[in-house]
């Protein structure tokens, strides 16, 4: 199983830390954001989750698929590798997108984080230097 993609985009690949886990995707994301929940952040272990979303039909797990360690429901989870842990990526939306830990991808893509969201609970520790918007919560509506 491949990402599908239009003839003009370009297929990124991703991985976990150990390589057992392997992912393709279309280098066509909706949208990028960096989260600051408590969640995010434990499953991380940083201040932030850099991530970009995307249609799920763009999106393949194309090794170690049997490896996984899925945290959720068929619809809405975190995908792990079993093996090393890290963090690959997130099904959202009742299953219909995906957020790609942009920290695994081994390929840049042509999007960039665009806003902070949830940060009414990030690391205390941490400051936000750049200029981009910040929400307390989920980006507001037209803001993706």
């Amino acid at each position: 199983m491949t990402a599908s993609a239009n003839s003009n985009d370009r297929i990124l690949t991703g991985e976990c830390f150990c390589r057992d886990v392997r992912y393709e995707v279309a280098d066509a994301f909706s949208y990028a954001l960096n989260c600051h929940c408590s969640n995010c952040r434990r499953t991380t272990g940083s201040a932030f989750k850099p991530f970009a979303g995307i249609a799920r039909e763009k999106f393949a797990v194309v090794s170690g698929a049997d490896r996984l360690l899925i945290y959720g429901n068929e619809l809405t989870h975190d995908a792990h590798c079993g093996r090393c842990g890290s963090l690959l990526y997130s099904l959202v939306r009742d299953g219909a997108y995906v957020h790609v830990t942009m920290g695994t991808l081994r390929d840049a893509p042509a999007i960039r984080p665009t806003a902070h969201i949830f940060v009414g609970s990030k690391a205390p520790w941490y400051a936000i230097l750049d200029d981009l918007p910040q929400y307390q919560g989920h980006v507001t509506k037209g803001a993706e």
